[in-house]
């Protein structure tokens, strides 16, 4: 079963936390239920980054908009700061003051027209922080630790007028500007060339270790991850199937599904060029398979006990996997 461990310093725990969409074909009558988080839970520590990762349509950012209560869950519980977030107006006025978050997109995510000045500055103006002196200080202030200068110009400037580099760390100034306790990353560098994805998550990682900040940082990219995070837990069809310390769980990976992660973004031998690469999940899996596990449909290793769902259970210390086959 799963367990927690240190939670003296736990931030934010996620309990139990389920939504599913009911979708109705558009030339049909057939409805599908989409299980986007289902009874979702895991911890975050104060000051770390956990990594929730996964492919497209596992849950990721449906989890992020649960937690900022942007959504609101089937059922399962949101505790900050050891306080439970109901949807009344304190309790959501405490999760938004003290969580931010970033976009995949930077140009999306910002109104296109207003200066940057006036981007960094709405979060400040929104919880009332400061006097007017001291917001514009603060907007001065948080473009410099970002790196945006001279910080007076590019205030004066529009979103078009910057790079999508420059771009996403105006995202990453707006977030910080209220001094969040927690910033939730949804594929924060994906849309930016490689070098300049190097130096955004160095800068990320920067500020993380500056001010203690914790991280939720949501991504389909377990290089980016293994550089960035601390703890894991990769999820699939919005169940978490694995979780653990990041490089206990990516360099010995206990869950098929992980292992087939990895094995999408393994480096090529470059002594044997013609070498394919391991192929360990199906192509086309059998969409008539509707309990047990979920991922049997694609597993290699299924066995006939996959026709009952497996628990998280903890295999090694702090590393949880739900699955009935030992990967070796």
């Amino acid at each position: 079963m799963h367990v927690f461990v240190n939670t003296v310093n736990e931030i934010l725990r996620v309990e139990n936390l389920s939504k599913f969409f009911v979708k109705k074909g558009i030339f049909s009558s057939h409805i599908v239920t989409v299980k986007a988080a289902d009874d979702v839970t895991f911890s975050l520590k104060k000051g770390e980054v956990f990594v929730l990762a996964g492919e497209s349509g596992s849950g990721k950012s449906t989890i992020a908009k649960l937690i900022l209560k942007s959504i609101n869950a089937d059922s399962g519980k949101i505790i900050f700061e050891n306080q439970e977030i109901q949807n009344d107006k304190e309790s959501l006025e405490k999760i938004r003051m003290n969580c931010q978050m970033i976009h995949q997109d930077p140009y999306d995510s910002i109104n296109p027209r207003m200066k940057i000045e006036d981007i960094v500055l709405e979060p400040l103006e929104i919880h009332k922080i400061g006097s007017k002196e001291d917001r514009q200080k603060r907007v001065i202030e948080v473009l410099q630790e970002v790196k945006l200068e001279p910080a007076k110009e590019i205030l004066k400037k529009f979103p078009h007028m910057l790079s999508g580099g420059q771009r996403q760390r105006v995202v990453l100034a707006r977030a910080l500007a209220i001094k969040p306790k927690i910033i939730l990353a949804d594929e924060p560098v994906s849309m930016l060339d490689v070098s300049i994805r190097a130096e955004m998550l160095e800068l990320m990682k920067e500020l993380q270790y500056k001010y203690k900040i914790s991280f939720i940082y949501i991504t389909h990219d377990l290089a980016t991850a293994r550089y960035f995070g601390q703890r894991i837990a990769i999820l699939y069809l919005g169940k978490i199937v694995e979780e653990g310390p990041i490089d206990e769980v990516l360099l010995k990976p206990k869950h098929p599904y992980t292992q087939a992660l990895i094995d999408a973004i393994s480096e090529p031998d470059p002594d044997n060029i013609h070498k394919e690469k391991k192929i360990r999940i199906k192509d086309h899996p059998d969409s008539k398979i509707k309990e047990g596990c979920r991922f049997q449909a694609r597993c290699l290793y299924a066995i006939d006990k996959c026709s009952v769902e497996p628990r998280l259970e903890e295999t090694n210390p702090e590393h949880f996997v739900a699955c009935y086959v030992e990967l070796d």
